[in-house]
């Protein structure tokens, strides 16, 4: 299905009101005058993303690359879900084990808190996918990565390089397939 007719008309308020936002953002700091307007405009469009928890340089890539899309190629990018504390990421392994019947079927959807890179602060789930798609095409420019076959909105800040791309989060390493090459 293709892009809404609300979504069209988000994705087109929030680009004006980035370039609406730019002389605002030249008086407040001159030299990161388009990455502040590009992040002001989106925490608009996005009002409920929490950066807070991700590590700075995972911060750091992801508005970087959020921005560049924007002023670039005109795309959105936010964040649905990025930092989560090990409770929290216990509580959904938990939750995920009674849904689907066994700590290793719960595993294809969901990692324990000790192996998520979420409560380390380096994973980003994104959206809408039209993002998540530039950002599997850019994001490696960055240092972001997707990472298992089954998450289209799952990145990890991966400043080493492309990691072995999995099936599925709980696949061991033995069945990845080779490291993403950067397009």
């Amino acid at each position: 299905m293709g892009e809404r007719v609300r979504d069209r008309g988000y994705h087109l308020f929030t680009r004006v009101l980035a370039v609406a936002l730019l002389p605002v953002a030249f008086v407040a700091a001159p030299r990161r005058a388009k990455h502040l307007a590009c992040q002001w405009a989106l925490s608009a469009r996005f009002p409920a993303e929490d950066l807070a928890g991700l590590t700075p340089a995972t911060r750091a890539a992801f508005t970087a690359a959020r921005a560049e899309a924007l002023w670039r190629d005109g795309e959105l990018i936010g964040l649905t879900s990025g930092h989560r504390d090990a409770a929290e990421q216990q509580r959904m392994f938990t939750a995920e084990v009674r849904r689907s019947g066994s700590e290793e079927a719960a595993r294809l959807r969901v990692l324990p808190p000790e192996e998520s890179r979420h409560v380390a602060g380096t994973a980003l789930d994104v959206r809408p996918a039209a993002g998540a798609r530039w950002l599997e095409r850019n994001g490696a420019r960055h240092g972001l990565y997707r990472v298992y076959d089954n998450e289209w909105w799952h990145f990890e800040y991966r400043p080493e390089g492309p990691p072995m791309r999995l099936p599925n989060p709980g696949a061991s390493p033995a069945l990845a397939g080779q490291p993403d090459s950067p397009q």
